[in-house]
C-alpha cells in the first residue's frame, strides 16, 4: 500500500508514519498544495498512491480544496473508480458542514482526531487496502 500524508502537525504526522508505515512506503507533506504535486508526479510517474490521509486545516490549501484537485487530477488521467486512491480526510474538525464537505468531494472516510490505531487499521481492511483484520470496535467515524 502506496501512502501520502498530509499532514501539517509534526505529532500528527509521525503518529500516521508510524501506523501506515507498517503497510507499506509512504510520502509525507505539510500542506495541501505540496499533497496535490505529490499527487500528480505519481500519476504522471504511473505509480499512484492506493491512500491518501488529508487534514482539513493545513497552511497554502486545506485538505478540501486538495482533495478537490486531487479527484480532478485522477479524473484527467480517466482514472477508474476502482484505481482512484482511497481518502481519509484526518481532522480535528468534527463539524457536520466539513464532513459533507468531504463527502461532496469523493473522500472514503472521514476521521476525526485523535487517530486510534485499531480504528484505522480497521478502516484500511474495510477500504480492501490490507487484509481483514478483527473488528477493531465501533467506529464514530464516519464514512462517505
Amino acid at each position: 500500500m502506496k501512502t501520502l500524508i498530509a499532514e501539517d502537525d509534526m505529532t500528527s504526522r509521525l503518529l500516521m508514519q508510524k501506523i501506515l508505515g507498517a503497510y507499506g512506503p509512504y510520502h509525507s507533506v505539510e500542506d495541501g498544495l505540496d499533497a496535490v504535486e505529490a499527487v500528480r508526479v505519481a500519476l504522471r510517474m504511473g505509480t499512484p498512491y492506493d491512500l491518501i490521509c488529508l487534514d482539513v486545516m493545513m497552511p497554502r490549501m486545506d485538505g478540501h480544496a486538495a482533495l478537490e484537485r486531487i479527484r480532478k487530477l485522477e479524473e484527467a488521467q480517466r482514472t477508474s473508480y476502482a484505481r482512484k486512491a482511497k481518502v481519509i480526510m484526518t481532522t480535528a474538525l468534527a463539524d457536520r458542514s466539513n464532513v459533507i464537505r468531504a463527502c461532496q468531494n469523493q473522500c472514503d472516510h472521514y476521521m476525526v482526531k485523535p487517530i486510534d490505531k485499531a480504528r484505522l487499521i480497521d478502516k484500511l481492511s474495510q477500504l480492501g487496502l490490507i487484509a481483514d483484520k478483527e473488528e477493531a470496535g465501533a467506529n464514530a467515524n464516519t464514512d462517505c
